[in-house]
């Protein structure tokens, strides 16, 4: 399941409802992002995110379709946050279900490699002294390479 919403939503009670649905799985793994509080730019008052739905929600869905092979997933759950979100609040959760935990691991951290470097969402942070675009870090595109396997180096989470 993949959500994109401008809802805030709890992180804790998606995993417990994806607990139920991943019922028989012999591990599940989750992780939840929050807006930072602080940045070098300062206190953060909010993060804005944009997304274009069509490209956004499709490239998600491949990402999970991918790592649900790969992995030999039971289940994957993704919610990310769009629009105005301020800091404490969830951005972002994914969970994944496998029969053994090194697959939910792996297939979490693939996905959550593919949603900083590849997705299509636009992060603006706005501080106290202004706004500013923010792009991946180098650590996280180094992150990704991990998961590469495809001829035209395009980030997957299939082998």
């Amino acid at each position: 399941m993949i959500v994109i919403t401008q809802e805030p939503f709890e992180p804790s009670a998606a995993l417990s409802r994806f607990e139920r649905h991943a019922a028989g799985s012999g591990a599940v793994v989750s992780f939840s992002g929050y807006v930072r509080p602080d940045t070098a730019g300062g206190a953060v008052e909010r993060l804005h995110l944009e997304a274009y739905p069509p490209m956004t929600q499709t490239g998600i869905v491949e990402a999970v379709r991918s790592a649900s092979l790969r992995w030999s997933l039971t289940a994957a759950h993704v919610i990310h946050r769009v629009g105005d979100i301020l800091p404490g609040e969830a951005i972002v959760f994914v969970a994944t279900a496998a029969p053994h935990r090194r697959a939910a691991f792996e297939a979490a951290d693939c996905l959550m490699d593919y949603l900083k470097t590849e997705a299509f969402f636009w992060k603006k942070e706005v501080t106290a002294s202004g706004a500013r675009w923010i792009e991946p870090r180098d650590k996280c595109y180094i992150d990704q390479t991990r998961w590469k396997s495809s001829k035209d180096g395009r980030q997957t989470c299939t082998e």
